[in-house]
C-alpha cells in the first residue's frame, strides 16, 4: 500500500453478513449483492423493518385547516 491510500475497508453484508469491499466500484454496496439488495427491500416493503419515531398522521384531520 502507498503512504497516499487508504485502506480498503470491509464491511459485513446486511442481510447476509457475507463480508462486503466498501468500494465506489462496488454496485450493491452496502450490500453483497443484487439478491440482498432485493431481500432488503422486500422487507421493507412488508414493514418487516421500521424507523422508530411517533407514528406518522394519516391526514384525516386535513379539512380542519380550511
Amino acid at each position: 500500500m502507498k503512504a497516499n491510500e487508504k485502506p480498503e475497508r470491509i464491511y459485513p453484508c446486511p442481510q447476509c453478513r457475507k463480508p462486503v469491499h466498501w468500494r465506489t466500484d462496488n454496485q450493491w454496496r452496502p450490500f453483497c449483492s443484487h439478491r440482498c439488495k432485493l431481500i432488503d427491500l422486500g422487507e421493507w416493503a412488508a414493514e418487516k423493518h421500521a424507523i422508530p419515531g411517533d407514528p406518522a398522521e394519516d391526514g384525516s384531520d386535513f379539512n380542519e385547516w380550511e
